[in-house]
């Protein structure tokens, strides 16, 4: 299991109190200081079934500097968000869980739960 966190992030912190609470053992990203790869965020989107626009963090300042509410949601238009996230990855959703079986952004304690019982079946 891996999680790619933001350590500012509250939500990340519970995620990973969580794990520690279930004894879950994982890895830690810090993904702002070790970006994904293009690839590694298209594994993840695979894993989680979404597409690249799901997983965007619309608040945040360079979401507003790209003027990503505004681009396309299309099968045309998906190299330009996978491009946006890989060089900008503050704009991802987290904290996100990858376990054997797929991912999940773990935003609730529910979710977080579903991971660990997923990696435990």
């Amino acid at each position: 299991m891996e999680i790619w966190i933001n350590p500012q992030c509250s939500k990340c912190r519970n995620a990973l109190e969580l794990l520690d609470a279930a004894g879950s053992e994982y890895t830690v990203r810090r993904y702002l200081e070790q970006p994904p790869t293009g690839a590694e965020i298209e594994e993840v989107l695979t894993r989680l079934d979404m597409e690249p626009w799901h997983l965007v963090r619309l608040g945040e300042p360079v979401a507003e500097e790209l003027g990503v509410r505004d681009w396309p949601r299309d099968d045309a238009s998906r190299s330009r968000w996978l491009q946006a996230l890989a060089r900008h990855p503050e704009l991802i959703q987290r904290p996100i869980i990858t376990t054997d079986d797929g991912a999940t952004v773990a935003r609730t304690p529910d979710a977080v739960q579903a991971a660990i019982e997923a990696q435990q079946a």
